[in-house]
């Protein structure tokens, strides 16, 4: 079995999702998100990612990072944040010795909804469904457990 911790990076809100992977079943183990405080300078919220993903892999000990990439922002300012709170959230699992693999997010709905132009929703309602959840994350943590999933699928679980 391998536990996985699966991260969609935001400047405002990282949603995490672990989930254990053995021959031909996913198991949910814990998903939820870190929100920064937006009354701080960016590079505080930059350590708050940091923080929040090295407490939770402290916690759940997974042994693989899968982590969205980053995608083409129409505002290049956006994008720029979002790159550097994904570079937080690897620096804390490479920090924790966790091997990092990166999906885009079309790899990642395309694993998890069978189509790579879906709809936040449609990841969220499959997430729920392939995971056995009895509700639905919130968008986020669904998205970040999406990740962890591509992953899985990726290495034929």
């Amino acid at each position: 079995m391998e536990r996985v911790i699966g991260i969609d990076p935001g400047s405002r809100v990282t949603g995490y999702g672990v989930v254990d992977i053995s021959p031909g079943k996913l198991l949910f183990v814990a998903c939820g998100t870190i929100r920064t405080n937006q009354k701080y300078p960016f590079a505080h919220r930059l350590n708050e990612i940091f923080e929040g993903i090295n407490e939770v892999i402290q916690l759940h000990n997974p042994v693989v990072a899968a982590v969205e990439d980053v995608f083409l922002a129409s505002n290049p300012r956006s994008a720029l944040k979002l790159g550097h709170a994904r570079g937080a959230a690897v620096v804390a699992a490479m920090q924790n010795g966790l091997a990092v693999h990166d999906y885009s997010p079309r790899a990642v709905k395309q694993a998890v909804v069978g189509y790579g132009q879906a709809e936040k929703s449609q990841v969220q309602h499959m997430v729920k469904v392939l995971l056995e959840l009895s509700g639905s994350p919130s968008t986020d943590a669904a998205d970040a457990l999406g990740v962890a999933i591509c992953h899985a699928n990726q290495f034929r679980f």
